[in-house]
Order: C-alpha cells, then sequence, then structure tokens
C-alpha cells in the first residue's frame, strides 16, 4: 500500500495549535485555529500536501483526517514498553496501565495477542506459580455453592474456542466534543482473538441456578490502586439470561497459548459484545445475586448511559441512567493507515478493516473517498462464531493524484448505521462510534 509517512497520532504529535505542525512530511503554514477560522481551500490543501480532489463535496468546517488527532492527544503518542507487547501500542494511562491498538494494527484476521489492547482497572496481582492451582468459587443464589481449581475446571467441563471481539466500553471516547472524562480512547479499544475457556453457562448450571437469581457479581485479585485490601477495585454483574449465553467463558488460554498474565491470566472472563469491563480479569468469585449488582462500575454514571439525551458537557441526573448492555456497531479502516503517502499516478485504493456490532452483526459496510457524497459497499467475509468480527474489503478509483480521505460506516443486522460524528454525549464517554477516517496522498 506504500510507505506509511504518518500514523494518526504522529500526525499530530506536538501542539495542536502550533504554525509548524506537519502533514505527510510538509509544514502546514497556518495553525490548526487559523487553518478553522477560514485560512481557506488553498490553505487547507497546503496544510495536508496537495490538491483536494473532492473539495467540492467536502464539508463546511471539517477537520481533515490528517490533521484531527491534535486534540485527543496533544502530547503525542506514548508508545508502549511492555514485555510481549507491540512497542506499536499506545499508552492512554500508566496507573492503571492502559493501552489501545492504533487502527492499523488490526489489520490481522486474529488479533496477535502482542497486539491486542491493555486495560487495567486497578494494579497488576503478583504472577502465579502455579496456574493449574489457580481458584475460582460461584457462590449466592445457588444450590450447592463450588469452589474448582483451574486444573479440576478443565478435567470437569469440555472447553470451547470461539474467536471474538472483546472492547472496551469506552472505546472511541476521545471522540466526543466536550471531551468526557477517562482515557481517551479512539478506536482501539477493541480486538478479536481466540478464547479458550469453559462455558460460564456450564458452571453456573453445575452449582445450581436458583429460580431467585437475577444477576451476576464479578471479583478479581487485581488490587484498588490504593492499596487498600478492603477496597474493590471493580465489581461489574450481567442479568442471568446474558450470563447462561454459550459464548460467555471462563477463559484459560488466548490465541492458543496460556492466558498472558497481563490479559487476566490463569483465568478470566470473557463476556462478548457487552463492556469489557465485564469480562474480569484474574477472576477469583462469580455471585449470583436475587437483584440488579450494585458493586463498583455499576451505579452512577459508570458504565451507564442517559436515558434521555443529555446537553453536552451539561450535568447527570443520574436517576436516569441505565447499565450499558450491547456495545454499538463500528467498523475500522485497518489498511491503509492513516497518513500513507502512494506514488504519483495510483489510481486504484484496496482497503482493508473490519465491522462487528456487539451482540448483533454488522450487515454491510460501505466507503466513500469524496467526503460521503457517494457509497461503494465492501465485501464482507463470514464469521467463524457469533460474536468474530467481520473482515472486509473494497477497492476504489481514484481520480488523479492529490489528498483523499476514506470514509468507513458500518450498518448492525437491525439497521443502525454509524454517524458521521459521536453522538449520546454522556459524562463517561460510553459508546461514541463515529466513523472512521483515514488520510491517503497520493503524489
Amino acid at each position: 500500500m506504500g510507505k506509511i509517512e504518518r500514523t494518526l497520532s504522529e500526525l499530530y504529535a506536538g501542539d495542536p495549535e502550533r504554525a509548524d505542525a506537519e502533514v505527510f512530511g510538509r509544514r502546514t503554514g497556518p495553525s490548526r485555529r487559523g487553518f478553522l477560522g477560514g485560512a481557506g481551500l488553498a490553505a487547507m490543501g497546503a496544510a495536508v500536501g496537495g490538491t483536494i480532489p473532492f473539495s467540492a463535496t467536502m464539508p463546511a468546517g471539517l477537520v481533515p483526517a490528517a490533521m484531527a488527532q491534535g486534540a485527543a492527544a496533544p502530547k503525542g503518542p506514548q508508545p508502549l514498553d511492555f514485555p510481549g507487547k507491540n512497542p506499536g501500542l499506545v499508552v492512554l494511562g500508566d496507573r492503571p496501565l492502559v493501552a489501545e491498538t492504533p487502527e492499523h494494527l488490526l489489520d490481522d484476521d486474529t488479533t496477535p495477542t502482542a497486539k491486542f489492547f491493555i486495560r487495567n482497572n486497578g494494579g497488576i496481582p503478583d504472577p502465579v506459580t502455579d496456574a493449574n492451582a489457580w481458584r475460582i468459587r460461584v457462590e449466592g443464589e445457588v444450590n450447592q455453592p463450588l469452589e474448582l481449581s483451574l486444573a479440576e475446571l478443565r478435567a470437569r467441563f469440555q472447553p470451547k474456542t470461539y474467536r471474538m471481539v472483546l472492547e472496551c466500553g469506552g472505546n472511541g471516547r476521545a471522540f466526543f466534543t466536550p471531551q468526557a472524562r477517562g482515557n481517551q480512547w479512539t478506536n482501539g479499544g477493541a480486538g478479536c482473538a481466540e478464547w479458550t475457556g469453559i462455558p460460564l453457562a456450564e458452571v453456573l448450571k453445575a452449582a445450581g441456578v436458583k429460580d431467585t437469581a437475577r444477576y451476576t457479581a464479578h471479583y478479581g485479585a487485581d488490587p484498588h490502586l490504593s492499596g487498600d485490601i478492603s477496597k474493590e477495585t471493580l465489581s461489574r454483574g450481567m442479568p442471568i439470561a446474558k450470563a447462561m449465553e454459550e459464548h460467555g467463558l471462563v477463559v484459560f488460554a488466548m490465541n492458543g497459548e496460556p492466558l498472558p498474565h497481563i490479559h487476566g491470566g490463569p483465568a478470566r472472563l470473557v463476556i462478548p459484545g457487552w463492556p469489557g469491563s465485564l469480562s474480569h480479569k484474574w477472576l477469583t468469585r462469580v455471585v449470583l445475586r436475587d437483584r440488579e449488582h450494585d458493586g463498583q462500575g455499576m451505579t452512577g454514571t459508570s458504565y451507564r448511559l442517559p436515558a434521555t439525551p443529555m446537553i453536552p458537557g451539561g450535568k447527570a441526573d443520574e436517576k436516569t441512567f441505565r447499565i450499558m448492555e450491547s456495545m454499538p456497531v463500528r467498523s475500522v479502516i485497518s489498511s491503509p493507515a492513516n497518513g500513507t503517502r502512494l506514488p504519483a499516478g495510483t489510481r486504484r485504493l484496496a482497503l482493508r478493516g473490519a465491522a462487528w456490532a456487539g451482540d448483533l452483526t454488522a450487515r454491510a459496510v460501505d466507503v466513500s473517498v469524496d467526503f460521503g457524497a457517494t457509497w461503494a459497499p465492501a465485501a464482507l467475509q463470514p464469521v467463524r462464531n457469533r460474536y468474530d468480527w467481520h473482515r472486509w474489503t473494497a477497492e476504489v478509483p481514484l481520480p488523479s493524484d492529490g489528498y483523499y480521505e476514506v470514509w468507513a460506516r458500518a450498518t448492525d443486522s437491525e439497521g443502525r448505521m454509524q454517524p458521521h460524528i459521536a453522538g449520546g454525549w454522556n459524562p463517561q464517554g460510553y459508546g461514541a462510534n463515529p466513523m472512521h477516517r483515514v488520510a491517503v496522498l497520493v503524489g
């Protein structure tokens, strides 16, 4: 696809208002603020490094994709330095450790463990010396509480392997205006790995789910950042109906290898389709409750959305919030990378990407190179199993050299489509899923 001269985060690695920012290796000249203030099409062309073939259909006030990352990462990308992880991952926080995967590193059908995002809510517990001895307890509204070692779980139940998307509830948060609280994820809080484990439903059935059971509560070994052992780092849960789905797993392997410690090993939950915070790492206990769980991360505005639209930046009325469940439809362009420069005379552009939709599926992906004036359908590959992502491909014509933006828009199986900009603002920044844009320069 040509040399990647700048990735999205690199294009605005410095102060987003500075006058000497570089795009595709060229000085932009006018600052981003002056640019938006009406420097004009000529200045825009100079800023992005070439003519804009479809400028007639460019929406008024649009910040080019080549420049739009500055506000989200004013200090530039902080590369991850962690054993076994790809250094291309970008650190969003170090206490707790959080790192996202740039979209161009999501170009594999199965996301390699080295490229998989990291999301912690507390400290990282000490590694164990004997994974098979790790113990998990099931209690609460059950007929017979169970406490089994990982070895006993594997011997007693039949393991399953599924390729499934795991996605942070805050994925896309950086696209909200005004800025919402929390780690400023772009699209990189997601990955699609092969997970091997024991169906949680089978474990719950073995304990005997009482008719009074309504909700789960999950607990892990990750310590609270304060060091206070009496405080929960996170304890989320889900309705029993979701817990009894066949694809929810107590996972002990990732991509055919023992589950890495940083990803929750020796054992974690993977509850696909819903916010990743349900998929508790370093799992120690599952409690069935006779009511909606009210643990850390279940109340107030934590992993909750307003039932009715609120004014962006306004004060939240927590009484009107509901628990976030299925994640929204999303697509990413994984090739070319944002900031790719192609040789002069290139007239066709091959595209690849992925799309997924929480509990639903991606029904279609469409792409545009003329700022949404026209759209072309992408070809979707079939999924292996429910909760797998659809890989997609497309090829689009380029009429001349110049600056292009590739837009990708997914539609879910119920007809909901990604919006142009993030909607549904909420104080914690959940559910932002605007269409993905990448900048490409030809010539």
